[in-house]
């Protein structure tokens, strides 16, 4: 009880007198430029969390030296 390829064509059909081809084409557009900036930002943030140079890797890597700097510190006051 699937859907044949007919009805598929119907509704297309329909789907196209109802927007017509400029207006699908604009959402095609809109929805292709929607994902890829989806994309973009998942594998932004995956590039992030790896990326050693990232600031939280620098933020991490200032409190570590700034721990270690305050015992030498001390002992020599």
């Amino acid at each position: 009880m699937g859907i044949s390829i007919w009805q598929l064509l119907i509704v297309l059909g329909i789907v196209i007198l109802l927007f017509g081809t400029k207006k699908l084409r604009n959402i095609g557009t809109d929805l292709g430029g929607a994902i890829r900036g989806f994309k973009k930002s998942m594998n932004d943030e995956d590039t992030k969390s790896e990326d050693p140079d990232s600031l939280e890797a620098q933020a991490d890597e200032q409190t570590r030296q700034a721990a270690e700097e305050k015992p030498r510190d001390k002992t020599k006051s």
